[in-house]
């Protein structure tokens, strides 16, 4: 069983930088999508990027594309998100998910297409 854990959330100023990680376990020869996901209270889930773990080429949704970018560290198993340029409105909890795959194709950013979620950290960006 897969299991994900997100850590690297806090409290920044506006344009300010965090870095957060998802460190998985439990991962087989299966190909998998991984994707970031934040929540505010009162809105719906949003996808903000994601990334195949063979290398695929990301995806991010258009407000924070060129301010944030994922990456990848294979040998821990761990993907992460640079958050640039921090904006109140980036304010929300943040999750990280994994895809199950027959075969590495691009990611998406729709919720429901993944499987496995971890509990969130949350990100809180104010003066």
């Amino acid at each position: 069983q897969l299991q994900l854990v997100e850590s690297g959330g806090g409290l920044v100023q506006p344009g300010g930088s965090l870095r957060l990680s998802c460190a998985g376990s439990g991962f087989t020869s299966d190909f998998y999508a991984i994707s970031w996901f934040r929540q505010a209270p009162g809105k719906e889930r949003e996808g903000i990027s994601c990334v195949n773990d063979r290398g695929g080429a990301p995806n991010y949704a258009d407000s924070v594309k060129g301010r944030f970018t994922i990456s990848r560290d294979s040998a821990k198993n761990t993907v992460y998100l640079q958050m640039n340029s921090l904006k109140p409105e980036d304010t929300a909890v943040y999750y990280c998910a994994a895809q199950k795959l027959k075969w590495p194709v691009p990611c998406g950013l729709g919720p429901l297409v993944y499987q496995y979620w971890g509990q969130g950290t949350q990100v809180t960006v104010s003066s």
